[in-house]
């Protein structure tokens, strides 16, 4: 009787130990399950499960239900929640070298979004660690257009529009074009547009597909203006609290995310366009006007963005167009 006691002791030993020995992560997202994003994210945390054999869970949060858009930097860098996922132009107020992505017209294909952003990681790094976090990958959106209730012929088009922005680039380009900048989060874009409250919008197709924008609104310009990046990055106090093995399977599945997101948002441009126009929406080029419009637009926004960024937003700039 005494053996088996024993028995039964150091086996609630062991699984008291084993136990303990698992970390749970909380990951909050800003956009809906069934956003490429999320879905690749959701693979992320799945890697991570199998390659530590369980010793790290994460649970992946999607469309802002444990923290809203805005609150997920801040709940991350203030461990509230371990990891986390941002658009990370979103930012760019706070430091300007986040928002080198979304410079209009500076980097606006797949191809040279990538080399913007091998031109670009090292600074950004830096300035999460600094603010105790840890960079772990990065995925872009599809090319950015515009979306209205009436048609756009020229920028003057815009002119007294109310445009939902979601950074403040976005917020720019609508003061530029007389437009009036209104901040709405994704989620909550469909019904902003269905009261009133929007009648245009620049982003991609993807969250056009993701809204149903064809339900509130008619025409999308395929501007293709720059191509934004979600960022994905982990508490350093928690990340370093891992075992090196942990860390490492945390690191190797962020690589393969990060080449796995870039090429499903490649894949999926098309398709995100291809269902904007089954559903009833005019999906078309610019006008030689529109695209000339927004060409000055980038080329103003772009000498502005110089300015502020400084020395190290010059070294990103001369680095991405070597």
């Amino acid at each position: 009787m005494k053996r088996l006691q024993g028995f039964v002791a150091i086996a609630a030993a062991a699984f008291a130990t084993a136990a303990a020995a698992q970390v749970k992560w909380d990951m909050p997202t800003p956009y809906p399950a069934t956003n490429f994003h999320t879905e690749n994210i959701v693979q992320f945390a799945a890697d991570i499960d199998k390659a530590t054999g369980g010793k790290l869970r994460i649970t992946v949060h999607p469309g802002a239900s444990l923290f809203k858009a805005p609150e997920i930097k801040r709940a991350v860098q203030g461990g509230q929640a371990q990891i986390g996922e941002i658009l990370l132009s979103g930012y760019s107020n706070e430091d300007p070298v986040f928002g080198v992505d979304s410079v209009p017209f500076l980097a606006t294909s797949y191809a040279d979004s990538a080399k913007l952003w091998k031109a670009s990681r090292k600074a950004i790094e830096d300035r999460f660690a600094k603010q105790g976090m840890v960079v772990l990958y990065a995925v872009p959106w599809p090319p950015q257009g515009i979306y209205s209730s009436k048609p756009l012929n020229a920028i003057a088009d815009m002119k007294g529009l109310k445009m939902r922005t979601y950074n403040p680039y976005t917020s720019r380009i609508a003061e530029l074009a007389g437009a009036q900048p209104v901040t709405i989060q994704a989620a909550e874009l469909a019904q902003a547009f269905a009261t009133g409250a929007v009648n245009a919008n620049i982003t991609s197709g993807a969250t056009g597909y993701d809204t149903k924008a064809w339900e509130v609104v008619k025409n999308y310009y395929d501007t293709q203006a720059w191509l934004p990046k979600n960022l994905v990055f982990a508490n350093k106090k928690a990340f370093d609290a891992l075992d090196k093995a942990t860390q490492e399977a945390v690191r190797k599945a962020a690589a393969d995310a990060e080449t796995r997101g870039w090429k499903v948002s490649e894949e999926k441009t098309a398709f995100y366009l291809g269902e904007l126009k089954k559903n009833g929406m005019n999906v078309a080029p610019p006008s030689a006007q529109l695209k000339a419009d927004f060409q000055k637009i980038g080329q103003a926004m772009t000498e502005e963005w110089l300015k502020n960024a400084g020395a190290d937003g010059k070294a990103i700039v001369e680095a991405f167009r070597k």
